[in-house]
């Protein structure tokens, strides 16, 4: 059942970065370029997506289970710490320079070209890898501080 669900929740998905048009990437870039033919397209699927979103999260506040019977994740933080930023400025960054959002990116290949398959490739070997720096980085950040220090007389 549970696959079911997210069969259809994938093919909504879709069905909607679709037909609003976040997967043709001049809509992106008349979003981000007000300077010439800016398209408001996207503010509006921003905004529908974050009020669905907030609908959903208050329709699951204070249920411990899904319908399905699995654990509710719990909101996301509103803390924000230096991984956030740093990894908001990258997807900017990315998604400015390309014009293509991950999400739709899948979508996207259907076009044509080699450039989709090429941001694709990219994302998902980007992901592969965040795990294994992030250990690193944990590692290394735990051995700096095991380090002794020279004190000062």
């Amino acid at each position: 059942m549970r696959n079911l669900f997210a069969f259809v929740g994938g093919g909504l998905f879709g069905a909607g970065l679709l037909v609003s048009g976040v997967t043709n990437t001049r809509v992106i870039h008349g979003w981000l370029d007000p300077f010439s033919g800016w398209d408001p397209t996207l503010g509006f699927f921003f905004v529908a997506s974050a009020a669905l979103m907030a609908l959903g999260w208050r329709f699951a506040r204070g249920r411990p289970k899904s319908r399905l019977g699995t654990p509710m994740p719990e909101m996301a933080s509103p803390r924000q710490d230096r991984n956030l930023i740093v990894g908001s400025l990258m997807f900017g960054a990315g998604w400015g320079l390309t014009g293509i959002c991950p999400g739709p990116s899948m979508a996207s290949i259907s076009y044509g070209g080699t450039s989709g398959v090429i941001f694709l490739g990219s994302m998902i070997a980007g992901m592969l890898i965040a795990v294994p720096v992030k250990q690193w980085q944990a590692n290394r950040s735990v051995s700096d501080s095991m380090k002794p220090t020279a004190q000062v007389i």
